[in-house]
Parts: structure tokens; sequence; C-alpha cells
């Protein structure tokens, strides 16, 4: 007795299980790297602005201490603060320069959650002469 060819339909329904486990995979994979590529967007575009913010304060040659805020583009907000570090009581007077902490905080929504990146560095900053003791 000859066997009929073609496909049964235990294996044309065990086939389309397969194809359709196969293809939800890969779409989980897909939205999966399509939304890591746009929350890494969300972090570069909060680095820029942090340097862009902490470019700004390195290039002021007079540093006083204070503290700002405002509005990036986008949902972004920055925060940037300056404050003198603490010197010893003998060695401030002699010391022709100070030397400042600056802090850059950048904040931003994700949904429900709040998600932040910062940034600080030093600075030596030169006194200005009137300021000077000796």
């Amino acid at each position: 007795m000859k066997r009929p060819s073609g496909f049964t339909l235990l294996e044309v329904l065990v086939a389309m299980a397969v194809l359709a486990i196969c293809l939800t995979v890969i779409m989980e994979l897909f939205s999966g790297g399509l939304k890591s590529g746009y929350l890494s967007k969300e972090y570069i575009d909060a680095v820029y602005l942090a340097r862009e913010k902490m470019e700004e304060i390195l290039t002021n040659d007079q540093l006083e201490e204070h503290t700002a805020e405002g509005e990036g583009s986008g949902v972004f907000r920055w925060q940037t603060e300056v404050h003198p570090v603490e010197e010893a009581e003998e060695a401030a007077p002699q010391l022709p320069f100070r030397l400042f902490e600056i802090r850059v905080k950048v904040l931003w929504k994700e949904g429900e959650r709040q998600k932040s990146y910062m940034i600080h560095t030093l600075k030596i900053a030169s006194v200005p002469p009137q300021a000077t003791v000796k």
C-alpha cells in the first residue's frame, strides 16, 4: 500500500505552533532592543547636558559659591552647585588660590521613575588681589 504524499493536520498544527512561538520571541527581542535604544538616548542626552553645564562653569575664571537650576531640552532639568573646599585654618591665608568643588546633576522622569545623572570635579581658582591676606 502506497502512503499518500503531503502533510497531516497534526504536522501542520505543530509547525504553526513552532512558528508562532518563534515569531513571539523575535518580536519580544525587537521591542526590547527598541526600548534599550530609547533609554540609551536619554542617558546620552543627560550626559551631554551635564557636560555642557560643567563646561560653562569651568570656563569661568572667577568662581563664587552658588547654586543654580533650570530646564534643559525636553524632559530634562539640571542643578549646579559650586562650593569652596574647606581649607586648614593655618594654610588659608597663605594660598593665592581657592579650591572649588563643582557638581552638576541632571534629572528626568521615565514613566513613574525619577532618573538622574551626576558629575563632579574640582577646580582651582585664583583669589582676587584685594582678597589676599599677608
